[in-house]
């Protein structure tokens, strides 16, 4: 009867030879796979480093506000949702957003209601001086907000429209506008004159050509227009802080209201930042295909 062990110093069998190069590739195989690479640890690092202030922002608007001024916590120790009571309470902190929310609205459909015939005209037709009024447009994006407060603030008090909604949302339109423009004139141009030829043909007129076969070939454009002017609107602090006063105050001036006898109120100014993320990043999930094909089309 033959023994299956093999003699020492006798040659392996087949069997054994296949099953060790099978162990040590299945090895090197495992420790390729859990080898971090470099790019992998630089993103680790990143998100690192992006989410900490949220996570600290969020952190603190679950304290109270001695505990924030206290001993160092990486988390609450006495849990309290407080903070978010009073400004869900507190008229003249809930006001703030539903203003902010008013003009952001009003200013986005203007932006585009303006927009969207310029940036078809700048790529549909040519006419004299066309480049140069473009270029125009885009360095009056170039301008900062501080040119046009004081010219806004005496306007506005001069016609009545100080502290309304109307005076920001026309103040942001006029930096919305350019960049909508530059957006949308790319994304028309993507479009082949031949559809507006054929639609010309068959009888439709140019607002019904427009709006039922024109905009939804352009629906990406339109989203990603929508949420830069959006986006500019809800961060920005100084015009809409200085056309408003009272009844039109947004949220971001509001914030800035926080010093009481006692001193800053670190939890509820924590708790209305926290507030303040949840509507850019609901909009920034809804649009986030449409800035995608924006990307890949240059133009964002």
């Amino acid at each position: 009867m033959m023994s299956d062990t093999a003699a020492p110093g006798a040659a392996p069998l087949p069997g054994d030879v296949t099953a060790k190069s099978m162990t040590m590739t299945g090895s090197r195989t495992r420790s390729r796979r859990f080898r971090p690479s470099g790019s992998l640890i630089v993103m680790g690092l990143y998100l690192l480093f992006l989410m900490l202030p949220i996570y600290w922002l969020l952190n603190m608007s679950l304290k109270t506000n001695s505990e924030i001024l206290g001993a160092f916590s990486l988390w609450p120790r006495n849990f309290t949702l407080e903070n978010y009571e009073t400004i869900l309470t507190d008229p003249s902190w809930y006001m703030g957003y539903v203003n902010s929310i008013i003009y952001v609205v009003m200013n986005t459909v203007l932006s585009l209601a303006v927009a969207l015939p310029a940036a078809y005209a700048f790529s549909r037709y040519s006419f004299m001086g066309d480049k140069h009024l473009f270029f125009w447009l885009l360095t009056n994006r170039m301008a900062p907000p501080a040119v046009f407060a004081l010219p806004f603030f005496q306007l506005y008090s001069s016609i009545g429209l100080f502290d309304t909604h109307i005076a920001v949302a026309l103040a942001h339109t006029l930096f919305n506008v350019p960049l909508a423009v530059w957006i949308l004139e790319g994304f028309m141009r993507g479009v082949p004159k031949e559809i507006d030829e054929t639609a010309y043909i068959d009888g439709y007129s140019f607002p019904t050509f427009f709006v039922k076969i024109f905009t939804p070939l352009i629906a990406s454009g339109i989203g990603v227009a929508a949420f830069f002017s959006f986006m500019f609107s809800w961060v920005e602090l100084l015009l809409s802080r200085t056309l408003t006063s009272v009844d039109a105050k947004p949220i971001a001036a509001t914030m800035t209201r926080t010093v009481g006898a006692s001193g800053v109120d670190w939890g509820v100014l924590a708790a209305a930042g926290v507030l303040t993320i949840v509507p850019g990043a609901l909009v920034i999930y809804f649009v986030r295909n449409y800035i995608a094909k924006g990307f890949a089309l240059g133009r964002v």
